[in-house]
């Protein structure tokens, strides 16, 4: 049996009991922090339910999750179905307990939303990757003095980045197509935009579609670009939600796959795949001759030098890690903010002094940091990244794509992730 999913111009599945009910608590949860949904492609008839009646007292979801939760033992058979449901339940009955007055500490409140611990860094290790970046971009200006005047030649005129990222997507699709396979009718467009406090973002609308923006509040570097395209596209955000449509809510008819919820342990696995697209979108071996011909597509002047460009590029490339280091600082200065009690000048000064970024930079981080949605979703950027990297790199490289593969179609938690890890990791201790 099917009804018409929102939108109107497809089918879906009925939901089951436990997906029915679930999609209703994150759609009424949404109407009390909007935006906690991120997309939503199932039943319309549960969407405009949620939409028509009274809003529910969140003291009263937190109930309703607590009872869906008492039913997923009896009521859900395949035991990884079982556990994610159960780990987003717990994130959504936590943000509608605070809405209803509980209060936890912040690093409590990112656990329970999360399923997973914020690792606090320490400074020695921006310290560390600051020092291999003066050696790479030597002068006596400070470094993020130097970084800023580097990444001008770099800066992609904002005329020139549709064909651009046209060119981008079109080669990562292809790569990812032959790495991951598609799902027949996939589509997406790309649109450039401004005043938001994030640099891109994958919009899904169900029936395989995204809409993704870019945008250009900051100038876009020809480097970030291409993290920017792999993480919102191919293989990341884009990829993982139509596969994940395709297997989950279509052929299996797991309709709770057809709601995203933003602060939930979906987000930090979605995140950390999204993070490490980039390693099979541009492979490193190759990334210096991707930014080689890109600077040409962006008619960039560095391109009619070839030697500069390539010794440019090999530079960028070798300092693309170190700059990715200093930029953990930001799960530092989310602690200090909201855990610590530090000031808004405080840790714009840290992200300058000990993350090295620049004012503007600073800036737009914090402003991420402190925004209502994402004040607890900064962590799940480099946690994600760093929690999935060390279980891909278990296997031998070979075996990569496979892996990865799994979390564009599996149910996948970071407890569950964590729990396979630290099998192999003991498996790979001889015995004593």
């Amino acid at each position: 049996m099917t009804t018409p999913a929102v939108g109107g111009t497809r089918e879906v599945a009925a939901p089951d009991p436990i997906a029915r009910d679930y999609i209703l608590l994150g759609l009424r949860l949404d109407q009390h922090i909007p935006g906690i949904v991120d997309g939503y492609f199932g039943p319309a008839h549960l969407k405009a339910q949620v939409d028509m009646e009274q809003l529910t007292a969140p003291g009263r979801l937190a109930e309703d999750a607590d009872a869906i939760l008492a039913r997923l033992p009896t009521e859900v058979a395949d035991a990884q179905r079982r556990d994610w449901l159960a780990a987003q339940l717990v994130a959504i009955r936590t943000q509608a307990a605070g809405l209803a007055g509980e209060e936890l500490g912040y690093v409590e409140l990112v656990e329970r939303v999360y399923a997973w611990t914020p690792l606090r860094r320490d400074d020695a290790i921006f310290d560390a990757a600051a020092a291999d970046l003066d050696a790479l971009l030597p002068g006596t200006e400070p470094l993020a003095d130097r970084l800023t005047a580097w990444d001008v030649a770099f800066e992609i005129p904002v005329d020139r980045l549709p064909g651009v990222v046209d060119w981008l997507v079109d080669l990562f699709r292809a790569r990812s197509a032959a790495l991951f396979g598609l799902p027949e009718g996939e589509d997406l467009r790309v649109s450039l935009v401004s005043e938001k406090p994030w640099s891109g973002y994958n919009w899904y609308d169900g029936g395989l579609r995204s809409r993704v923006d870019i945008n250009t509040d900051l100038p876009v570097r020809a480097a970030t670009l291409i993290d920017l395209i792999a993480h919102e596209t191919f293989p990341g955000h884009h990829l993982e939600h139509a596969w994940k449509e395709a297997d989950l809510v279509d052929r299996q008819k797991r309709l709770e796959a057809s709601i995203l919820v933003l602060n939930a342990p979906e987000a930090l696995i979605s995140e950390g795949l999204a993070e490490l697209g980039v390693d099979f979108a541009s492979p490193p071996s190759e990334a210096g001759d991707l930014l080689v011909e890109l600077y040409g597509r962006a008619g960039l002047p560095i391109h009619g030098d070839p030697i500069a460009a390539r010794e440019s590029a090999e530079r960028t490339v070798a300092m693309t890690g170190l700059r990715e280091r200093l930029g953990e600082s930001s799960v530092n200065a989310a602690l200090m903010r909201h855990a610590d009690g530090a000031s808004h000048d405080e840790v714009l000064a840290y992200l300058q002094r000990v993350g090295r970024s620049p004012g503007p930079l600073a800036g737009k981080r914090l402003e991420f940091i402190e925004h209502p949605l994402s004040r607890t979703y900064v962590f799940v950027y480099e946690e994600g990244e760093a929690l999935l990297r060390r279980w891909l790199e278990v296997v031998p490289a070979e075996e990569r794509p496979s892996r990865f593969g799994r979390l564009l179609h599996e149910q996948l938690t970071p407890t569950a992730i964590a729990a396979e890890l630290a099998a192999a990791e003991a498996a790979a201790v001889p015995p004593t």
